[in-house]
């Protein structure tokens, strides 16, 4: 039944829930536990996110994360985020006015430019099939901060790119910055007279990716232009209309992915909250009754007392095996890296130096197990945050980023070790201070 693994693992967090108020014994934490291993063993699952291929799906996913802005930072009595919210939908808004145009926009850009003069002439030379708006800019910088192509360009059906020979750093610096799937063709002026074969070669050698097929060679002379832009017209010939769609694909798909890098900084704010509630209701489980395997335990219970409400933070659109799938992927790279070996030994170590007496028999036990929650949430979150904005995330790559994305998470955790002994001190006391009253 495919709601079992959910409800077993759901049912696993509301009994150690339960269990901090003494209303279930040892052996039900460890049955819930239980559950968990089981879940965590069944059978993999490739993860795809569900990403739109449409432009109404890419408009109803726009519309979404706005509410999720909504939802994360609320605009009441907040002038600033209110201002921002409203930036937003103006710009998904021109974005949907967009959708009807007729026309093609072309752009010219470079860091060097042809003489103005070829304006009307490159018009005619591009043959385009439908109306033709040309964007001719100015130079491109030589140096940029980020590397940021204009948004005027970004939003054109087809970009071409000037560059003259020798190529500087900086015209290889723009075209590695071009706009995911952009259409595009570099248009290459030389005024040395090298075998055309010969300069072929050297742009292959130097240009980024694909590139290098779509270079155009062209003299410089206005009379050759026409000439030299019959494989650009051709093309405009043959995907006139269907360029004006794909454009305003890639624009709603790079909008998406802006959004969500904004998102994630309010997530983690979030994040933070139900991290420190799951690691003490984890502790407090292990502590009720230990396990001689912390970190079997941690890995069986911790990410399904998580998962559900981590899944909604990031409105994760994974099926439940997938996320069964990613939390698995991340468990082993835990386990392989020694993080609970880390662990177990660095609460040692601080017991020695501080002469502590508490970290003893199961507080150590639990307080390892607190940790690990950690590092392996502050893992799964880098995971869902991946799935959220990149499509080809799938399984094999997931297992390729799992060790550095757990490694990141137990490093950052280690620069908070204080704090957090800080922390597992007073939730230590919190669990022994009832026993001794009742004891008098």
């Amino acid at each position: 039944m495919p709601w079992m693994p959910a409800a077993l693992v759901l049912a696993g967090g509301l009994l150690l829930g339960d269990s901090l108020h003494g209303s279930f014994s040892g052996a039900v934490v460890v049955a819930a536990a239980a559950g968990g291993l089981w879940w965590l063993s069944r059978g993999k699952a490739k993860i795809q996110p569900r990403l739109p291929s449409s432009w109404s799906g890419w408009i109803e996913r726009c519309d979404g994360l706005l509410n999720q802005f909504e939802r994360l930072q609320p605009t009441e009595n907040d002038p600033a985020v209110s201002a921002q919210q409203e930036g937003r939908r103006q710009h998904l808004q021109q974005l949907r006015d967009r959708q009807s145009r007729q026309q093609l926009h072309v752009g010219l850009a470079g860091v060097s430019l042809p003489p103005v003069s070829l304006q009307p002439e490159l018009i005619r030379a591009l043959k385009a099939p439908l109306p033709l708006c040309l964007h001719w800019g100015h130079p491109l910088p030589s140096h940029s901060p980020d590397w940021r192509w204009p948004l005027l360009f970004q939003r054109c059906d087809l970009l071409l790119v000037h560059l003259e020979t020798p190529l500087r750093a900086a015209d290889l610096r723009w075209l590695e910055s071009l706009p995911r799937g952009q259409a595009v063709f570099l248009l290459v002026s030389s005024c040395v007279p090298a075998p055309r074969p010969e300069l072929e070669q050297e742009l292959r050698a130097q240009l980024p990716g694909s590139l290098a097929d779509q270079v155009i060679l062209w003299s410089g002379e206005e009379e050759q232009l026409s000439a030299a832009l019959e494989p650009c017209s051709r093309m405009l010939r043959a995907r006139g209309r269907g360029l004006l769609l794909q454009t305003e694909l890639r624009c709603l798909e790079t909008l998406h992915a802006e959004w969500q890098i904004k998102l994630e900084g309010l997530r983690r704010e979030r994040l933070d909250g139900l991290v420190r509630r799951t690691q003490w209701l984890v502790a407090a489980g292990v502590f009720a009754a230990p396990m001689p395997s912390v970190d079997v335990l941690v890995l069986a219970v911790a990410n399904g007392l998580m998962l559900k409400e981590m899944a909604e933070l990031w409105d994760c659109p994974w099926q439940l095996a997938q996320l069964r799938e990613a939390a698995t992927e991340l468990a082993k790279a835990a386990l392989a890296l020694g993080v609970t070996e880390w662990t177990s030994q660095a609460l040692l170590a601080a017991m020695r130096l501080e002469g502590t007496t508490w970290l003893v028999g199961g507080a150590l036990q639990a307080l390892s197990a607190a940790y690990l929650t950690r590092v392996v949430a502050h893992a799964m979150a880098d995971v869902l945050a991946l799935s959220s904005g990149v499509p080809e995330l799938d399984l094999q790559t997931l297992r390729q980023q799992a060790p550095l994305l757990v490694a990141r998470a137990a490093e950052v955790e280690r620069l908070d070790w204080k704090g957090f002994l800080s922390q597992g001190q007073a939730w230590w006391h919190s669990q022994v201070s009832p026993g001794l009253g009742s004891a008098g």
